[in-house]
């Protein structure tokens, strides 16, 4: 837990100088106080910054994530015929954020591991065998070169791709 008070202390004034916004997403709450209170002067002292806007994820689960977006529609006596996939974004904890359009799994692990299952829906995935704490500018860059060419769909199908293209061999 002393990572991300470390990363804070140490990156802080960098980042504000850059432009940087932070945001927590997950369970603040079940933090140790002394961390809360740190995360929280962080995103104080950068929510002016518009540069680039880095969402950390601690203490963060998707799944979780949904259960409490379920809960606090309740605490809000919101009725079951309002709710719509636009209200229950709006009480993620990332309300207010755009939905990833892709996301960089290191690693080489092909599962989702709890991650924006919601805001994941229609994103784009790239999986690399790189380990994280190797995963450098170059790396980047073939995650990005690799979505340039890819055909986003948002769930449909691809006007170029024909009935045969989905039969079963």
């Amino acid at each position: 837990m002393h990572i991300l008070e470390d990363v804070i202390d140490r990156e802080l004034a960098e980042l504000d100088k850059e432009g940087v916004q932070l945001r927590h997403i997950g369970r603040l709450e079940r933090l140790d106080p002394k961390l809360q209170e740190k995360v929280l002067e962080a995103i104080e002292l950068t929510k002016n910054n518009n540069r680039l806007v880095l969402n950390v994820a601690f203490n963060y689960g998707g799944r979780d994530e949904i259960v409490f977006a379920i809960q606090n529609m309740i605490k809000d006596s919101v009725k079951p015929e309002d709710v719509s996939s636009d209200l229950v974004s709006h009480y993620l904890f990332t309300a207010g954020v755009p939905d990833p359009d892709l996301i960089i799994r290191t690693s080489g692990e092909l599962r989702v591991s709890n991650f924006l299952i919601w805001q994941g829906a229609y994103s784009e995935w790239y999986v690399t065998s790189v380990y994280w704490p190797d995963f450098n500018k170059e790396e980047f860059r073939k995650a990005l070169d690799t979505y340039a060419k890819r055909d986003r769909r948002y769930g449909g199908l691809s006007e170029t791709v024909g009935d045969e293209d989905y039969h079963n061999d």
